[in-house]
């Protein structure tokens, strides 16, 4: 009798812990980034109501490497508006929305964290007579930032990219680099193209593109 007891005892334990391993993997894998529940566009402006995936889309992990520098180029320009919607009237590309969060160097979100963003329009062109396509922002109290624009066309010689500045606060130190694209069609033969620099992109539930990308700094 007592070892039927013993036998049934340390079967329903075994069952027990296989039972538990299986809830918990869900529940590992469904529970989302803390700082990511009031990740919102202002719908008060119809320009920016690009909806986003979900709000578990938006990857809240910190980069394994530091955010890879790169040259600035030739257009950069200094003073550009504090927007986070970059579209209007007439800009040629197809609209998407760019996301991510901005970490520090021990992988802790940067609050107010400083983004200039620049770019050649959907057929290659930069503005360098005013402002359109260019603007900064700041990060949240989460560390993230939202922007809406168009997908960047080509150019001789370079694959589409994006431009962006970024720095723990507005007049600190900052960092320049480029964005990329999994479909770059010049991404083989773009001498300054890094795959660590790449956008991950995917489709919100009206078929828009978004882009994903986390920004760590050695700061």
């Amino acid at each position: 009798m007592f070892r039927t007891h013993r036998k049934l005892f340390l079967t329903s334990v075994i069952m027990g812990i296989i039972l538990f391993s299986a809830y918990g993997q869900n529940l590992l894998c469904s529970s989302p980034s803390p700082g990511r529940d009031d990740l919102s566009i202002d719908t008060s402006d119809p320009s920016s109501n690009l909806e986003l995936l979900s709000l578990d889309s938006v990857p809240a992990s910190c980069p394994g490497i530091y955010t890879v520098e790169e040259t600035e180029g030739p257009y950069y320009k200094k003073g550009s508006p504090e927007r986070s919607n970059l579209i209007e009237d007439g800009v040629a590309g197809e609209i998407f929305t760019l996301t991510g969060y901005v970490f520090d160097k021990d992988c802790k979100p940067i609050a107010g964290a400083w983004l200039d963003f620049w770019q050649a329009d959907g057929n290659g062109v930069y503005d360098n007579a005013g402002f359109r396509l260019r603007g900064h922002q700041y990060t949240d109290e989460n560390g993230l930032y939202v922007l809406k624009t168009v997908l960047p066309g080509v150019y001789p010689g370079r694959t589409n990219h994006i431009h962006v500045k970024v720095s723990k606060k507005a007049g600190g130190p900052a960092i320049t680099s480029q964005l990329f694209f999994p479909e770059g069609k010049l991404n083989a033969s773009d001498r300054i193209y890094h795959e660590s620099l790449l956008v991950k992109m995917g489709k919100n539930s009206n078929g828009q593109n978004i882009g994903f990308f986390n920004f760590r700094l050695n700061q």
